[in-house]
């Protein structure tokens, strides 16, 4: 990451903060009029809710500026995805989410989803942080050979 430029940097806040909404605004742990949230947040939810976006942030900005080839190695994007929806139900109200609600009723979301939702997250951001390294490592592993150009400053063909 020491090497990464600008535009990556930018493009990892920029996703940061997408994915903070993202999870964040649904999930109720950023206090919006839209959502009301049935259950109180817990102190941990704000913790997995800023690393899984920071995480998610700093994954997109690998692929930024990277040829087609580079971009194509490394864990897929459906795993990445996958880890970031799982963040937004270990951050979620237990009875707010429909299908635990469906699948084990009211009591069942408070008696056994809850408990379970600070396991998600851990899961979550062990994903994440595993797909963040890595892709790091593959982009120090395999470098794209730098091209001679063939123009000069002034557009005129090299000889």
């Amino acid at each position: 990451m020491r090497t990464w430029t600008a535009r990556q940097w930018l493009a990892a806040a920029a996703v940061t903060v997408a994915a903070g909404a993202a999870i964040g605004i649904p999930t109720g742990v950023v206090d919006t009029p839209l959502y009301a949230r049935m259950t109180a947040v817990l102190w941990w939810n704000y913790p997995v809710w800023a690393l899984s976006s920071l995480l998610v942030g700093l994954l997109v900005a690998t692929y930024v500026g990277q040829p087609p080839a580079v971009r194509a190695r490394g864990p897929r994007g459906p795993r990445a995805v996958a880890a970031a929806l799982l963040s937004a139900f270990a951050v979620g109200c237990p009875v707010c989410n429909k299908l635990v609600v469906l699948a084990l009723g009211t009591s069942g979301a408070l008696s056994y989803w809850a408990p379970a939702q600070p396991l998600l997250a851990i899961a979550s951001l062990a994903l994440l942080a595993h797909a963040l390294v890595r892709r790091l490592r593959t982009v120090a592993d395999c470098p794209v050979p730098v091209t001679a150009s063939t123009t000069k400053a002034d557009g005129a063909p090299v000889a």
